[in-house]
């Protein structure tokens, strides 16, 4: 569950492994090209939906190309996803988002599903400890000032069935890695949702970012991020949480530090406190961006599965 950068890259690395996947993701986006098609086509932000999808499909990388490509110029063209277009299309012709994103996902043979947490778009706000409310997805970041809460217009919304049913029947469920107020938490904001994920007996994940997040997570620790999703949940959530250990280059730091980000501290001694398990090993790779290794990643994350059904048994 989760939305942004964050869900794709691991979903690169784990669809590899033999699991059955069910990506949900956050229609809370109102940003960009998602923003823009969102608001005059009056359909769910389709870019974290592309993203993903392009993350768990089985093509060749030039259609993979395709659905990332970005138009630069031309009048109303200039900054659409090619992807988000032919989600849009798609949703025209269907005459439904869901259903656009099921015939998608098997023209580019996804490996899973990939499913809105919403089958309708929502509108996401922050409570700033300052008492302000900031509305929208792509402002809150942008606010300045620390976050309190976020919430969901309408707090009502009902999420789709079928993320229910994956979620009732899944043997695990992960959060992250992801922005923590706008792509993480928002699927949590959907009652039902965070109701499912609460009764699930699935052995359940947090993989916590490598960097805080200007403007959503500024000098956040590991269990500050833990105690956001508590604050919002009202109960410890998370069997296992998987964070990063491995040094980060100071030429790396010093590039993240002049856009205000910084290495997340594991702080492990306040998680010991809170019993949190922990699973930390060197997951970062720097190539333009600091990634998670998708490999290592979703070899940990399997093991746990692997683990817990055999317990189960």
């Amino acid at each position: 569950m989760g939305g942004g950068t964050g869900l794709s890259v691991m979903l690169r690395g784990l669809k590899e492994k033999p699991l059955d996947i069910t990506a949900i993701v956050t229609v809370a986006d109102d940003g960009g090209s998602s923003g823009i098609l969102r608001s005059e086509l009056q359909m769910p932000p389709p870019g974290d939906i592309r993203n993903v999808l392009t993350a768990m499909a089985d093509v060749e990388p030039l259609m993979a190309d395709i659905m990332r490509y970005r138009f630069s110029s031309g009048e109303g063209l200039a900054g659409h996803s090619l992807g988000n277009l032919i989600l849009a299309a798609l949703t025209d012709i269907s005459g439904d988002f869901v259903t656009a994103v099921r015939e998608l996902s098997r023209v580019f043979a996804v490996r899973g599903r990939v499913l809105p947490a919403a089958g309708e778009a929502v509108v996401l706000n922050a409570e700033m400890t300052d008492g302000r409310i900031v509305t929208g997805e792509s402002k809150i970041p942008e606010a300045g000032g620390k976050i309190k809460r976020v919430f969901l217009e309408p707090p009502d919304v009902e999420p789709l069935p079928e993320a229910l049913e994956a979620i009732r029947s899944a043997d695990a469920i992960l959060l992250g890695p992801g922005s923590l107020y706008t792509s993480i938490l928002p699927n949590l904001l959907v009652p039902k949702l965070a109701q499912a994920v609460v009764s699930s007996s699935a052995v359940k994940m947090f993989i916590c970012n490598v960097m805080t997040q200007p403007g959503e997570t500024d000098n956040y620790t590991v269990s500050d991020h833990l105690q956001a999703v508590y604050d919002h949940i009202g109960m410890h959530l998370f069997d296992y949480v998987i964070v990063n250990n491995g040094e980060i280059p100071p030429e790396v730091q010093r590039k993240y530090a002049e856009q205000g980000a910084r290495p997340v501290e594991l702080d492990r001694k306040a998680m010991e406190d809170q019993c949190y398990k922990l699973i930390a090993d060197k997951l970062v790779l720097f190539r333009t961006y600091l990634r998670h290794d998708t490999d290592k990643l979703s070899h940990h994350i399997y093991q746990l599965v692997q683990d817990w059904i055999t317990r189960k048994r």
